[in-house]
């Protein structure tokens, strides 16, 4: 029988898509697709339509090219002073600290460790910290959400290289909880836009400032972000041999790595008690935002 959550959710997909079955869209999509990924022709239809909802793979596709459109964000610091952007931008770094640390320990770590033994399921969370840990000790790559900062040019192609993976393994981990559970899934997603929000604002001005033209920049940055659904994508594919709670519990770790190592530093680095309190008061709204919908189960 299926979760309150899992029927809604299909239902709202299927609502969606019901223009598309009428002119064989879908059909050419999942075509395209599978030939993409190196897939039999026919590999999204046989192993969505027939014992599990379609609506999961139309999820996961719609959402993993969403994250991606966020690349795009950057384009907004020419539109918005440099005043008004830098006092938007900590309460929202403090906002997706909560989101993030939530979505790892109220959802994705919950959901994952009923499938897992109790030490694997902890190898599998410190792995996924680890990783992004080396991933910045290796590529020399720290994640700024200040557009003023300076770097140059190889500075910047790091940059898009470590966006790159990090958005891959965040696609690998998403998919995969919204597999398991379609609430814990969506609310990971949410956590992950709350972080991307800053992130692609601060990557689109140290790109600027490495010496790419703007327009190239926001380019670079949305083909980074394509490899988000490429995970997702590959998660989904592997869901139907391997055992995909391991990736979300690799996933939960590398949400706590960020929230931990580069959100809440960030956040602490205040100038007011009035800061202060603001800063906190998002990271804690961040975070009942995350507990309420687990307990509410919607």
């Amino acid at each position: 029988m299926l979760q309150p959550g899992r029927a809604c959710l299909g239902l709202a997909a299927s609502g969606v898509f019901e223009g598309l079955e009428k002119g064989r869209a879908k059909e050419a999509v999942e075509a395209i697709i599978c030939k993409i990924i190196n897939l039999p022709a026919g590999f999204v239809r046989v192993v969505s339509g027939r014992g599990e909802p379609i609506s999961s793979f139309w999820w996961i596709v719609v959402g993993g090219f969403l994250m991606s459109a966020i690349a795009l964000v950057g384009g907004l610091t020419t539109l918005i002073r440099a005043e008004t952007l830098e006092k938007l931008l900590l309460p929202v770094v403090s906002l997706a600290a909560g989101t993030l640390l939530g979505g790892a320990f109220f959802h994705m770590i919950p959901e994952a460790t009923a499938a897992l033994d109790p030490i694997a399921a902890a190898v599998w969370v410190v792995a996924g910290f680890t990783t992004f840990l080396g991933l910045e000790q290796f590529l020399h790559w720290h994640q700024s959400h200040k557009a003023s900062a300076q770097f140059r040019r190889p500075s910047a192609y790091l940059i898009l290289i470590g966006d790159a993976i990090h958005n891959f393994i965040g696609g690998l981990g998403i998919a995969s909880t919204f597999l398991i559970n379609p609430q814990a899934g969506f609310v990971a997603w949410i956590a992950a836009v709350a972080h991307e929000v800053p992130q692609e604002l601060g990557d689109f001005g140290i790109l600027v400032h490495g010496g790419f033209p703007r327009r190239r920049a926001l380019f670079l940055n949305l083909v980074s972000a394509l490899t988000f659904p490429a995970g997702a994508l590959i998660a989904y594919a592997a869901s139907r041999h391997f055992e995909v709670a391991a990736l979300v519990l690799f996933g939960a770790g590398n949400f706590i790595y960020i929230a931990a190592s580069d959100l809440v530093p960030e956040i602490k680095l205040l100038t007011s008690c009035r800061a202060a309190v603001t800063h906190f008061g998002f990271f804690v709204l961040g975070l009942a935002l995350t507990l309420g919908i687990a307990l509410a189960g919607v």
